[in-house]
């Protein structure tokens, strides 16, 4: 087996040394020694590159860690920084409503959602002692919502306008065509009860009438997707995409009595 020893490596050191200094000074060496030097050289870089990496393993690593760590503390801060600015748009949206609102209006936070009918109903922060009560209107800066149909001392259970025993006297904006509007308990509602060959048409928009109790003129409950005829043939009915994505609302406007 062979053996680098010392007086080896000193020699090898001084070939290379004078061969470096031969190809600097006298340009006809160049070549033949830039060829002799080239393996020593790769050798050379090659085990200081591994000497160096082992070297720095235990550096680079807890770096590397710091950095992961850092990344991950950054892309938390990014998003809690985006849903503060989504909720900040919201409220702004939902103070102007307030603030141009010709009634009086209790602004509500969702922090729950009913068991019981989870698609259906929400849980606000606002109760009787903030002056909410069973039969009160809820609205987004989107437009309708629903009613209170539960009212505790700090809180309150809204009844969304797609529960099947929700219903409001509703009109169509262009036509002036009255009918009511139910819940379906899906994504749509219905509007029911519209003579046959009533003047509606898709993209409509409705609104309510302020022919039922409690509920103001004017609030936009959604837009027409169908228009088709009762099986009985005596009258028609609408099928209607609610204006406010039910499943996604976060704050309510309750409309005080």
């Amino acid at each position: 087996m062979f053996y680098f020893n010392k007086k080896y490596l000193i020699n090898l050191a001084g070939v290379v040394i004078l061969l470096l200094f031969l190809s600097s000074v006298i340009s006809a060496v160049r070549p033949p020694a830039n060829d002799i030097l080239k393996f020593p050289l790769s050798l050379f870089k090659f085990f200081g590159r591994e000497f160096s990496g082992a070297i720095f393993y235990h550096r680079n690593y807890i770096q590397r860690d710091s950095l992961l760590k850092e990344n991950d503390f950054l892309r938390q801060k990014i998003t809690a920084f985006g849903e503060l600015k989504l909720e900040n748009n919201r409220l702004k949206n939902l103070l102007s409503v307030k603030n141009n609102s010709p009634y009086k209006v209790i602004a509500a936070r969702v922090i729950g959602r009913s068991p019981d009918n989870w698609s259906s109903s929400l849980i606000i922060d606002k109760g009787r002692f903030q002056g909410v009560h069973s039969g009160m209107v809820a609205l987004s800066f989107l437009g309708l919502i629903g009613k209170v149909s539960e009212s505790a001392e700090g809180s309150a259970k809204i009844m969304l306008i797609n529960d099947p025993n929700f219903a409001v006297s509703a009109i169509i904006q262009r036509s002036r065509q009255e009918g009511l509007v139910c819940g379906t308990l899906g994504n749509t509602l219905v509007m029911k009860y519209l003579p046959p060959n009533s003047d509606v048409r898709i993209s409509d928009t409705v609104i309510t009438s302020g022919l039922t109790s409690l509920y103001p003129k004017g609030l936009l409950i959604g837009t027409v997707t169908d228009v088709g005829e009762e099986f009985s043939g005596l009258s028609t009915y609408a099928v209607i995409k609610p204006a406010v994505r039910l499943g996604s609302v976060e704050e309510a406007l309750i409309v005080a009595q």
